[in-house]
């Protein structure tokens, strides 16, 4: 069975134009990871050129399509009746996102199927990421 789950959603960025230009963005989860989502965007949507990935917890997607979410670099909050809009906050500026909420629900649905909430610490391996920290050190 699997431990990965990604799937491409449709990202309209808001800027101050009328129209929101649409960008291909992917959602992702690992189950040896599994308190954690990410959220990628390719070079070609990023100011700097380069493949952008954040990383959040699932918890603040799941509490953020429902309501307001977030205080640090992550936000996430409804929009309308069909939307969810995601801030992304770092020292050059900050990326607002409009994403359908059904997309978000569909993803934190298969997240759920995968490792169910309250189960995220059985599919940790703590002596092997201490090892593996170890090693780095």
């Amino acid at each position: 069975m699997s431990t990965l789950i990604e799937q491409a959603v449709e990202a309209r960025i808001v800027a101050a134009a009328p129209r929101m230009a649409s960008i291909p963005a992917t959602l992702g989860y690992d189950a040896r990871d599994p308190f954690a989502v990410r959220m990628s965007f390719p070079a070609a949507a990023t100011l700097e050129g380069v493949d952008v990935c954040w990383t959040f917890a699932r918890e603040l997607l799941a509490t953020g399509v429902r309501e307001p979410a977030g205080l640090g670099d992550v936000r996430v909050r409804p929009y309308g009746y069909d939307r969810t809009v995601l801030e992304f906050h770092a020292m050059e500026g900050t990326a607002i996102v409009h994403i359908r909420t059904g997309e978000l629900e569909r993803f934190l649905a298969d997240t759920k199927a995968l490792v169910p909430v309250g189960e995220e610490s059985l599919h940790v391996d703590v002596d092997s990421d201490l090892a593996e920290l170890l090693r780095q050190a």
